[in-house]
């Protein structure tokens, strides 16, 4: 099996290669190779019998997208992105990348199968962004989308595309609306959701972090390592279920800033806690305001998807991936 994953030296994609690399096989099918893509070249994993292109490439760039898949990888996974506050600051760099880019990659695939019969499976990273307030109590698959950035705006239209083309026959596509991934591991990057991850990664190795937004703010989240079985889920499932519907919410917990913040303190006490500084950022509070705090992920639960059920299941599953060692947690 060949597999190219877009968005590699992201953290999500850094960890789906070393997970399928441990795995070695998806979906019963030996990997034999793998293409790692992004805007720096991702990193090659050692003490593997797999072998890796690695490419440093623009997506936003018309004539890539062809390149990446001239070798026709069997599976096709699409994690780049401008994130949410970067996105709604950089109004030509989020289209760019986030909506150009991903219609690239589908008219390279829709011409090379005119060329001869292709039809990879496209893994799309979609999100929670893609609807918009005001909501239900939860959020179901029916839900509309009138997503009220332009980061949910362009991965709507990404939904949109990836539908189409799976109807046409050039792509089995499977997008996967992730839910605001946290704990992040690593350094803070310009989504808006970043303190969610922060306010938790920062004081568990006693360093401070800001809150920039009230602790009754509700959202939706899931760990890292949820999200990237997620993503292997979808890569190897029977897409016949899905019908024409190829969009999925994904499971994940539904907790407020307070409730983070808790578990906190149950995890690492009271001096965790007090490192967080409250500092209100208007735009941060303006963004979040128009976010969803719940979802009804019957479908996917269906399907096999599951995530964690509470935040102390999140912080542990962190110090179990990233922290193992560091902390007396």
């Amino acid at each position: 099996m060949n597999i190219l994953i877009i968005g590699a030296a992201g953290m999500l994609g850094r960890k789906l290669t070393h997970s399928l690399v441990a795995d070695g096989e998806l979906g019963g099918k030996a990997i034999s190779r793998m293409k790692l893509a992004d805007v720096v070249a991702p990193e090659k994993p050692g003490g593997s019998s797999i072998g890796f292109d690695i490419a440093a490439v623009d997506i936003s760039d018309p004539a890539v997208a062809a390149r990446l898949i001239a070798d026709r990888p069997d599976i096709i996974f699409h994690l780049a992105a401008i994130v949410s506050g970067e996105a709604e600051l950089d109004f030509d760099k989020g289209y760019a990348i986030n909506l150009d880019g991903t219609r690239y990659l589908l008219e390279a695939i829709r011409q090379a199968s005119a060329k001869e019969p292709y039809c990879p499976r496209l893994v799309f990273t979609s999100s929670i962004a893609v609807f918009g307030a005001p909501f239900p109590d939860k959020i179901s698959d029916e839900f509309f989308t009138t997503p009220r950035t332009s980061y949910g705006t362009q991965k709507a239209i990404g939904e949109l595309l990836l539908a189409d083309y799976s109807r046409r026959g050039f792509v089995d596509g499977v997008g996967i609306r992730m839910p605001t991934v946290c704990i992040r591991p690593g350094k803070p990057n310009k989504a808006a959701s970043g303190f969610f991850s922060s306010i938790l990664r920062e004081p568990l190795v006693g360093q401070e972090a800001v809150l920039p937004v009230d602790e009754n703010v509700r959202h939706w989240h899931v760990s890292p390592r949820s999200a990237v079985r997620f993503l292997k889920q979808a890569a190897a499932m029977d897409t016949a279920v899905l019908g024409s519907r190829r969009n999925l919410n994904m499971p994940g917990l539904s907790a407020t800033v307070g409730e983070q913040i808790e578990a906190l303190r149950r995890a690492a006490g009271e001096k965790a806690v007090k490192l967080i500084r409250r500092e209100p950022d208007p735009l941060i509070i303006e963004m979040v305001d128009g976010w969803a705090k719940d979802f009804d992920a019957s479908r996917a639960k269906t399907l096999g998807f599951a995530a964690e059920s509470s935040f102390d299941e999140i912080i542990r599953v962190h110090i179990e991936d990233e922290l193992s060692g560091r902390i007396g947690v």
